[in-house]
Parts: structure tokens; C-alpha cells; sequence
């Protein structure tokens, strides 16, 4: 599914938000006690070594083409990963669920602002009724600094999925995300150092298996992500992120 047409676009979204509700239900069966950097360095490496067997996609002529965009989905991506652990270990899946789903308007905003697409009625109709439809479904009772972390990783992820046009077209899907997990690895190695250093945790290897369920599942949700956004309009598309919610049900 090449995700260059507006259904084939949508359809790679919705399946992409059923493996994010799963990557979801993993970092929150982990607990509050997990080590954050830890889980963070750990699964950024794990989905480095699991990108690695299809080297042959990689752009080794122009490897580093769009260094700034790639950094700062890097950074953005690493600070997504930190926001959405702290929320989901810390609230009640249902109110992290309903504060995320923000993201398709700031997707929505991005877009006018970056891209200059023009607004349509049915998009915003589209958007704004998704979004207050979860806060009526969800009734979310919790509103905490565990909130405004869900909502920092709904920020990330929005700029993310806006900026994936910004990126050089002749590299593959991907090439794109090795280098953005390649950019990420220094600073999380630095978080993950310090996290061990402060003693206050310690190595636990059973983070291995939910860094790598979780890792392997938003992998697969990038490569949608990636697909859906780089040829399609992303008002036109973004609403169809809320079916991640009745992934939620269905998976719950």
C-alpha cells in the first residue's frame, strides 16, 4: 500500500493507530517504577538493529540529505517517547487516550502554518468533531502534570507527522527512519548514563522485552505515518487518527 492516494492513505493511518494502542497497553503494563531513559535508550536501539537488515534501502550516496529536518524530528521524537511514558504509566488509559487525541489538531494547524493548505469545512468538521466526540466518550477525570505530558507527546507527534514532507524525497521510507533513530541514539545513551548514575534505579532487564514490543510496534506505526503524510494532504487525512479509539475499545 503505497499510501499516494487519500483511501490508501487513511487506510495505512487506521492500521498504523491499532499498533500505537498496543505499543500503548505495553508502556503501561510496565508501571510507574519503570526507568524511563532506560526503556527510551533501550528501544531506540532495538529498532536501529531491527532496521538494519534492510540496509539495501539505505541512501549511501547522500546519507545525511535534510540533516536539520531529520534532527529535529529526532529530538521531537525522543521527547514524544519520554512524554507518552510518563502519561501512560501515570494516568488512567482512558484520560491519556483522550488528551492525545489532540494531535490531529495541532496536525491540522501545523499544516496551515508550514504548508499554507487551505482549511476545509468538512476537515474541520472532521477534526473538531473526533476530538470533542473523545472527551464525551472518554470522560477524562484526571488533569495533571501526567496530562500535560500526554499532551507533549501529541505536540511531538504532530510535528512529526507534518514534517515528514520536509524530508528529501529520494530517500526511502526506510532510510528515513534509521537516520532518525541514529540522531536520537547519542542523547538517549546521555539520558540513560545519567538515569543510572543518580541511583536512584537500577538495570532491569525485563524493560528488554517491553522495549522491544513496544520498539517493533511504533516501528511498523512510523512507516504508516511516514507513508500516509508524504503525498497526501495532512488536513485531509489526519482525522482518521481517532480510529485509534475504537482500536482502544476493541483491544481493551
Amino acid at each position: 500500500m503505497s499510501g499516494k492516494t487519500l483511501h490508501s492513505a487513511m487506510i495505512l493511518l487506521i492500521l498504523g493507530n491499532a499498533l500505537a494502542v498496543l505499543s500503548d497497553v505495553v508502556v503501561k503494563i510496565m508501571g510507574t517504577d519503570a526507568p524511563v531513559f532506560q526503556f527510551m535508550f533501550i528501544r531506540t536501539l532495538i529498532t536501529v538493529v531491527l532496521l538494519l537488515p534492510f540496509y539495501r534501502q539505505f541512501n549511501l550516496t547522500r546519507p545525511f540529505a535534510g540533516l536539520a529536518v531529520h534532527t529535529i524530528r529526532a529530538t521531537t521524537a525522543l521527547f514524544g517517547i519520554f512524554c507518552m511514558v510518563i502519561a501512560l504509566t501515570n494516568l488512567p488509559l482512558a484520560t491519556a487516550n483522550a488528551v492525545f487525541y489532540v494531535a490531529p489538531l495541532i496536525v491540522m494547524l501545523l499544516a496551515v502554518v508550514i504548508f499554507h493548505e487551505k482549511l476545509t469545512w468538512l476537515s474541520v468538521l472532521a477534526v473538531l468533531s473526533g476530538f470533542f466526540g473523545t472527551l464525551v466518550i472518554l470522560c477524562p477525570t484526571e488533569f495533571n502534570w501526567g496530562a500535560l505530558a500526554v499532551l507533549g507527546g501529541a505536540a511531538a507527534l504532530a510535528i512529526n507527522a507534518v514534517l515528514v514532507r520536509k524530508l528529501p524525497t529520494e530517500q526511502t521510507t526506510i532510510h528515513k527512519l534509521m537516520i532518525s533513530h541514529l540522531l536520537m541514539l547519542p542523547l538517549a545513551a546521555i539520558l540513560f548514563i545519567w538515569e543510572l548514575s543518580t541511583g536512584k534505579t537500577h538495570w532491569q532487564p525485563d524493560i528488554l522485552v517491553y522495549a522491544f514490543a513496544s520498539g517493533a510496534l511504533i516501528l511498523v506505526y512510523s512507516l504508516t505515518v511516514l507513508l500516509a503524510y508524504r503525498s497526501v494532504d495532512a488536513i485531509k487525512v489526519t482525522s482518521a487518527e481517532y480510529t485509534g479509539l475504537v482500536w482502544a475499545v476493541l483491544i481493551g
